[in-house]
């Protein structure tokens, strides 16, 4: 999460700059507005205004992430880091040298601390990783939270409908529904069943 929030409030400050000085690479929307004469020198104020108070409000918001110092051999395993304690070194060298270990690294630095083997054989290293992966937790779900709204809205369903409906939880999820016991549910009782054919032989429906 640090990763993308720093580069962006870094951009903005950027943004502004260029924008204050007249700059317009990152906005060529409004530098054909410029030379169209639809955009002032007052209204380029505003924008430099509004981007700096969008700077101000993630640093303000995301102050707490932004000052927590990830250590390198959290997320590069490999690294010959000197930032570790010497009671944790010996475990860091062992789990550096774990052949069977070693290429789950490459699915991504979270994923690979989350293994249960690490916790059960690195209890030393697992202390210090799970406070960093408690202050940043996988964006995986809300990804695919967007794409799966994003699914429902272009090809399933009524955008006005989407909250209505329990599919976005369903593929959010790892829930299975029980095909069997839903269409039991919905199976005709077996009174009303008999009834039925009761219904139909007195009154000759069938002819």
């Amino acid at each position: 999460m640090i990763s993308l929030i720093s580069p962006f409030i870094s951009k903005l400050a950027l943004f502004k700059r260029n924008l204050g000085g007249r700059k317009f690479y990152q906005f060529p929307s409004v530098a054909a507005l410029r030379e169209n004469g639809e955009v002032h020198d007052d209204d380029i104020q505003i924008y430099c205004d509004h981007l700096d108070v969008l700077q101000k409000d993630m640093q303000e918001r995301f102050q707490d992430i932004l000052k927590i110092k990830i250590l390198n051999w959290v997320i590069d395993l490999f690294l010959n880091s000197n930032e570790i304690e010497m009671e944790l070194k010996e475990e860091l060298t062992d789990l550096q040298t774990n052949e069977e270990l070693k290429p789950t690294f490459k699915n991504g630095y979270q994923s690979f601390w989350l293994q249960k083997q690490i916790s059960d054989l690195y209890p030393g290293l697992w202390r210090m990783v799970r406070k960093f992966l408690l202050a940043f937790p996988s964006s995986y779900l809300v990804e695919r939270g967007f794409s799966v709204v994003t699914d429902f809205l272009t090809k399933k369903r009524n955008r006005l409908q989407i909250d209505k409906h329990g599919d976005l939880r369903l593929f959010l999820a790892n829930i299975e529904p029980n095909v069997d016991r839903l269409v039991a549910m919905h199976q005709p009782h077996p009174s009303h069943y008999h009834y039925m054919i009761i219904f139909e032989r007195t009154f000759d429906l069938n002819k």
